[in-house]
């Protein structure tokens, strides 16, 4: 489901799985560095972008399945070049360019920042105006900015049978 406005730059790069829901005034860009030919954003199905959302890939940002997303979010594999004093920003190009990957089954708090090179694992939670920089581990809360683990958990274990009693000597 779309909500209108959505705003994507570069689609023939972008590819979105099923049952992927965006948000009023969402922005998908994908412009390549390189000339390439393969997708550069990945966003798997059944994922939930709230509003506002920006996703910005020159290289790669992968999103796995079922990941939630609130709202203000922004995503982005690179920088703002900016040491030449001479130009402008705008006119300087890209730096800082790396892989973004977020796992199946996180969430990504309001208003929160992911920059370049982080991975974001597997259900994962990124807390609220947080500003990720280095990666954030499996089933773990990162809060700050810069983000900083403050809570771990291992996924839950099922147990497929109760053991007999004649299996209890």
């Amino acid at each position: 489901m779309v909500r209108l406005p959505l705003r994507i730059n570069g689609e023939r790069w972008i590819s979105v799985g099923s049952d992927v829901h965006f948000g009023a005034g969402c922005w998908l860009s994908a412009e390549p560095a390189d000339a390439v030919t393969e997708p550069v954003m990945f966003i798997g199905d059944g994922c939930r972008f709230a509003g506002g959302c920006v996703i910005s890939a020159v290289s790669q940002i992968s999103i796995g399945r079922e990941v939630l997303v609130a709202r203000n979010v922004y995503i982005a594999d690179h920088d703002h070049a900016y040491a030449d004093t001479s130009q402008a920003i705008l006119h300087q190009g890209v730096a800082s360019v790396g892989r973004v990957v977020v796992g199946d089954g996180a969430w990504l708090g309001q208003n929160c920042v992911v920059t370049s090179g982080v991975h974001i694992g597997r259900g994962a939670i990124v807390a609220a105006n947080s500003v990720v920089t280095k990666d954030v581990p499996d089933y773990s809360l990162a809060v700050g900015a810069p983000a900083r683990v403050v809570k771990s958990w291992a996924p839950a274990q099922t147990q497929l049978t109760a053991p007999d009693a004649a299996d209890r000597h």
